[in-house]
């Protein structure tokens, strides 16, 4: 207000304002009779003036005479702080909890689901079986012309990295079954010739999607050469009749087993986050690679539970087929795959599933 006006002591602002001065430190608060204003300090700050019936009480009962110069501080009040201070009675302010945000990736799906979804996928196989049971045998085919070809090459120290990369490419050669599944989906019938030539959405970012995990595959591979020297050093592989005993019956044995194990769980468990519902989504939507790695994992980590039921179930059903050598792979493969599919379904929300384009990384122009 102006401060030439000389308004009566009525005019005084309300106590909750005075309350509030307070709490916030506006300044110190100069007592002048009759009159409120803003007051420029020596200091440059400005100071809010109140009338002297406004002004507390000395210690004695008598109020401060502000002709003397003495100071008036909202803050000396004898009376307790404001109730909203959160430094009242030097107690720390309680900390409030973040409120609950919505998860749209989140399904809260028990476990079970994956079971579910495994019966989903071998309707699929058993509607049309013979496309299916055909991309089965020429997994087969591939998976023990691989494992000859090392052995041919004296190759075979890799053996074993090479079945447990399997994991990482695995929903890459499953692409065909995704087609078949969404073809059965729309009351459409898809032929082996379908199945093997796809026609992505996403075609170039499926195939950038392919030399990610490829290249994922190598890495993995060199890895595990690495480990082998880090514990036997750059030594020849002694061949399959001496490396079981080396393995399971020696302590640098168990030590390669625990380290070996442990790296090659963090690959699988990369690769599997990344690419179990990425590849899926470049069939069927129009997105980027990145942003398709990336969708992949957020839903993987939002579901987490249900998706760490489904990832023992695929590392179990490909054990057992590794077992058979390889034969497994004509039944297990197509179920998997098809039944990949409907997890993607499942998890996935509707509204992006009809095309529509979500990037997490490269925001379309």
């Amino acid at each position: 207000m102006n401060g030439d006006r000389r308004p009566t002591d009525d005019a005084v602002p309300h106590p909750l304002l005075l309350e509030r001065a307070a709490h916030l430190g506006l300044g110190r608060l100069i007592a002048d009779r009759g009159s409120i204003h803003w007051r420029k300090c020596s200091s440059g700050h400005r100071r809010l003036q109140l009338p002297v019936r406004m002004r507390p009480e000395t210690p004695t009962g008598r109020r401060r005479d502000p002709a003397r110069g003495e100071a008036v501080m909202l803050n000396d009040r004898k009376g307790p702080p404001p109730p909203d201070n959160p430094h009242a009675h030097g107690m720390i302010p309680k900390v409030v909890p973040p409120l609950p945000r919505a998860k749209p990736r989140s399904r809260d799906l028990p476990w079970r689901t994956a079971f579910t979804w495994l019966r989903a996928g071998w309707s699929d196989l058993w509607t049309n079986p013979v496309p299916s049971l055909l991309y089965g045998i020429g997994v087969f085919l591939a998976s023990a012309l691989v494992v000859w070809l090392l052995f041919r090459f004296e190759l075979d120290y890799v053996l074993f990295p090479a079945l447990a990369g399997f994991l990482v490419i695995g929903p890459l050669i499953a692409n065909g079954l995704y087609e078949k599944s969404r073809r059965l989906e729309e009351g459409r019938r898809a032929g082996i010739r379908d199945m093997v030539l796809v026609k992505p959405a996403s075609s170039y970012s499926a195939l950038f999607m392919g030399v990610l995990l490829v290249g994922l595959f190598l890495l993995w591979m060199r890895a595990a050469v690495l480990i082998w020297a880090l514990f036997f050093g750059v030594l020849p592989f002694p061949g399959f009749d001496e490396v079981a005993s080396t393995l399971f019956l020696t302590p640098t044995g168990w030590s390669l087993l625990l380290v070996g194990s442990a790296v090659g769980a963090l690959f699988a468990a990369f690769s599997f986050a990344i690419s179990v519902f990425a590849v899926p989504m470049l069939l069927e939507e129009r997105t980027d690679a990145m942003s398709a790695l990336g969708i992949s994992m957020a839903m993987v980590w939002n579901n987490l539970l249900v998706m760490i039921a489904w990832g023992a179930i695929v590392l179990f059903l490909c054990l057992m087929s590794v077992a058979t050598a390889f034969v497994g792979f004509i039944l297990v493969f197509p179920i998997l795959g098809h039944a990949t599919w409907h997890a993607y379904r499942a998890i996935r929300p509707d509204e992006r599933q009809s095309g529509v384009s979500e990037r997490m990384f490269v925001r379309p122009a």
